[in-house]
């Protein structure tokens, strides 16, 4: 009976020691951002952003299409622009019943689409559609290792259908903040930019619900590395937040950090922005300063990635340990 236990003993030692382990290799130290960025996506299909009316008639919705729905198809042929969906769709054999590929909730589905022609004899589809996307935000760091790079903090979703963009391909470029409508009670302001889209960074391979990740390709930038603060590291009290205000010169600027949430998958930190300098330009956290980096302590803890809307001098950041994690998925 003795030597029957030692042997389950052993046996649930070696079912322990199978339990897979999650490793993630990002740096104990990474360059923290705050450069002003470009950002262009491409969707993966043609994305649904809206109907409209043609002749009392919601073509797209009689046909049973939905906002955010993603047309791969047009007859059976792939089309991956909106330019190849119009051309396929002028060589139409049949305007009455054109048959539509599309992806929902990453499901196929196909549908018929009728067609109408209007008085200047163009067919018209009762669809407004997207196939790319552009913006600006902020860096939030570079690992020098992995040369792996993580911005916005949060994920870029449509404003139209206000669901996550699902990307094909994209690339983060060159931008200079030209100036900055202040934000009120109520109404977020935003920076404003000069884009410079062939002056490209790194590509984008995810859109994520922690942010924006890829490859920065060009030469990093000349900052030191800090090291990396986890969520027990992160206090109530003083920290920076690193982000642009004019052209694309980095400058850090006090906040004081009021809630710590370990349970919220973005808003982990609310902080309160206490510098006088950057009230009286911005009125408080602006739109595009997402993906500024937090630091406290001479640790980099987090990003900026939410303004309340109702008392803009204070805002939400997520932990940079989430997208650190994020980025090397």
């Amino acid at each position: 009976m003795k030597k029957a236990n030692y042997k389950l003993q052993f046996l649930f030692f070696l079912l322990l020691l199978c339990i897979p382990i999650k490793v993630f290799a990002y740096s104990n130290e990474i360059i923290p951002g705050g450069e002003n960025i470009g950002i262009h996506l491409n969707t993966d299909g043609i994305v649904i952003v809206g109907f409209y009316e043609v002749n009392g008639t919601y073509l797209g919705q009689d046909a049973g299409l939905a906002l955010g729905d993603r047309i791969t198809k047009v007859n059976g042929k792939e089309c991956t622009t909106i330019e190849e969906m119009v051309s396929l769709l002028n060589a139409s054999p049949d305007f009455n019943r054109v048959v539509i590929t599309f992806k929902r909730d990453q499901q196929e589905k196909t549908t018929h689409l009728k067609l109408i022609e209007d008085e200047n004899g163009v067919y018209k589809t009762g669809l407004y559609v997207k196939d790319q996307i552009n913006g600006i935000g902020t860096l939030t760091y570079i690992d020098p290792n992995t040369k792996i790079y993580g911005a916005l903090g949060h994920e870029i979703a449509d404003k139209n259908t206000m669901q996550k963009v699902e990307i094909k391909d994209g690339h983060i470029f060159r931008s200079e903040v030209t100036n900055i409508t202040k934000s009120e009670t109520g109404s977020p302001g935003e920076k404003n930019a000069k884009f410079y889209n062939d002056e490209r960074y790194g590509d984008i391979k995810e859109n994520e619900e922690s942010g924006i990740f890829g490859t920065y390709q060009e030469q990093i930038p000349q900052t030191d590395a800090i090291e990396v603060g986890k969520p027990d590291d992160v206090t109530i009290g003083e920290a920076e937040i690193r982000t642009v205000l004019s052209g694309n010169t980095v400058e850090n600027f006090k906040i004081n950090i009021l809630k710590i949430d370990k349970k919220s998958a973005t808003k982990n930190i609310l902080f309160e922005i206490t510098d006088d300098q950057l009230l009286n330009q911005t009125g408080g956290v602006v739109q595009g300063m997402s993906g500024s980096p937090i630091i406290q302590n001479g640790k980099i803890i987090g990003a900026v990635t939410h303004v309340i809307v109702n008392d803009a001098k204070k805002g939400y950041g997520i932990f940079i340990t989430t997208m650190l994690e994020e980025g090397e998925n």
